[in-house]
């Protein structure tokens, strides 16, 4: 039988075929995780990933399989958008925690700054989003007034479902 020995791969076992010698499938699908092909049969389908695993070297195929079970995790957890919805949304949280970043940082060297030129007077806190005087209040460069970084608008509207059942990026 394929890859272990007696029992079918988890492809053949699903499929309810005999598990051949050089069953295409058996060393990326074992017995043991039929969840595994399950998920990408149900995307993808089995004659369309034994054509793909066949035009590829055998070296790249093991790659190959983990991005097809990637992909159809996601593609089962969000059909319209899949692996690109994730990527999606980390790149949203990754703009969001530089813009945060950009916002301490200035927010530091305005410190700096008054510690070196106490003659600059405090920056005033943002109390109310609205407040179009914000940026005319003082005399001070507009530049220089920095909301704390507390007050980050932050987009939560897309997913924050973890693929495989965990977290990728801890909120």
């Amino acid at each position: 039988m394929g890859g272990n020995g007696n029992t079918p791969c988890a492809s053949c076992k699903l499929l309810r075929r005999r598990c051949a010698k050089e069953c295409i499938f058996a060393p990326y699908f074992p017995s043991d995780d039929p969840h595994k092909f399950a998920l990408v049969h149900k995307v993808f389908g089995a004659s369309n990933v034994s054509k793909m695993l066949q035009e590829l070297p055998i070296q790249q195929r093991g790659d190959a399989v983990n991005s097809l079970v990637y992909e159809a995790n996601a593609r089962v957890r969000d059909p319209v958008y899949g692996c690109v919805g994730a990527i999606s949304y980390l790149q949203s949280q990754v703009s969001q925690l530089q813009m945060q970043l950009a916002v301490a940082q200035a927010e530091i060297l305005l410190c700096i700054q008054m510690q070196q030129d106490p003659a600059i007077p405090p920056a005033p806190q943002l109390v109310d989003s609205d407040d179009k005087s914000f940026f005319l209040q003082n005399n001070v460069p507009q530049y220089l007034h920095f909301a704390p970084s507390s007050n980050v608008i932050q987009d939560y509207s897309l997913k924050k479902e973890p693929l495989f059942g965990q977290d990728i990026v801890s909120s």
